[in-house]
């Protein structure tokens, strides 16, 4: 009786645990209740300043996850993949091996394309806000568990003008991650101290929002990052200190940014 209950207790131990996604960055998990991490299926917009680490934090999150055997999909509408795996290599992720596994794709989008398709079928269905379609193209034979968008600044670039299609697309993003059920990773640019993405929508329609900052103090710069929100989960309610080694970004979750700073514009 005593084993049958112990065995049951595990594997409810289990299942609340699979509810839950690591980033397995140094101490950034331990901002959460009990270190649990974000919750399955989220999709989180990861904002910033130049300079403050949004690009970096995404690639160390799918590089842990693709270790642990995580499918992993990061989708660049800016820089190459070749650059990308550059990134991931001076920090010794070893992109290669992941990628020969199958577990990370790194793949270069059209932001420019997309703002042509999406015009091409507001001229069809004669602006309709809500037109159902697929707002990005899977590679074939791969079902993600974890996908970056980096970014939706540029996405949004080649909307100017086209407002009102953007914010179609932003949606139908949003809902596409989370009708696979997949933890979405969305980069933005900051724009000013309250806003964290470029329209509005995104922050609304996100699950979580993660500002990465790079603060200023007299003549000392220093990295941080707060979770903003997070739907579904108690965390720690501080900008707490984080720096940039050799390995990667280590977040100091019982530390807290003191003082009169301000964000540096690089």
């Amino acid at each position: 009786m005593k084993r049958r209950r112990k065995e049951e207790k595990r594997e409810s131990k289990g299942k609340k645990e699979e509810e839950w996604i690591k980033t397995g960055i140094k101490g950034f998990d331990e901002l959460f209740e009990k270190g649990m991490g974000i919750p399955k299926g989220s999709s989180v917009l990861v904002s910033g300043g130049p300079g403050s680490g949004k690009t970096l934090f995404c690639l160390q999150i799918v590089a842990n996850a693709a270790k642990e055997g995580k499918k992993c999909l990061y989708m660049s509408f800016e820089e190459s993949e070749e650059r990308l795996r550059e990134h991931m290599e001076s920090f010794g992720w070893n992109p290669s091996e992941l990628e020969k596994k199958r577990n990370l794709i790194i793949k270069r989008y059209s932001s420019v394309d997309i703002s042509r398709a999406m015009d091409a079928l507001y001229a069809k269905e004669r602006g309709e806000l809500l037109i159902d379609f697929d707002p990005i193209i899977l590679p074939e034979n791969f079902r993600p568990d974890i996908v970056v968008v980096d970014s939706l600044s540029a996405i949004a670039s080649a909307f100017i003008g086209k407002e009102e299609n953007y914010r179609s697309y932003i949606e139908q993003l949003f809902r596409f991650f989370e009708n696979l059920g997949v933890n979405s990773f969305l980069i933005s640019e900051a724009h000013g101290i309250t806003s964290y993405s470029r329209s509005g929508v995104e922050e609304f329609l996100a699950d979580g929002v993660i500002v990465l900052y790079y603060l200023r103090k007299g003549g000392v710069r220093e990295h941080a990052i707060e979770i903003l929100k997070m739907r579904g989960s108690k965390f720690k309610k501080r900008i707490v200190p984080m720096k940039i080694s050799d390995s990667g970004i280590e977040v100091f979750p019982e530390q807290e940014i003191f003082g009169e700073f301000e964000e540096v514009k690089v």
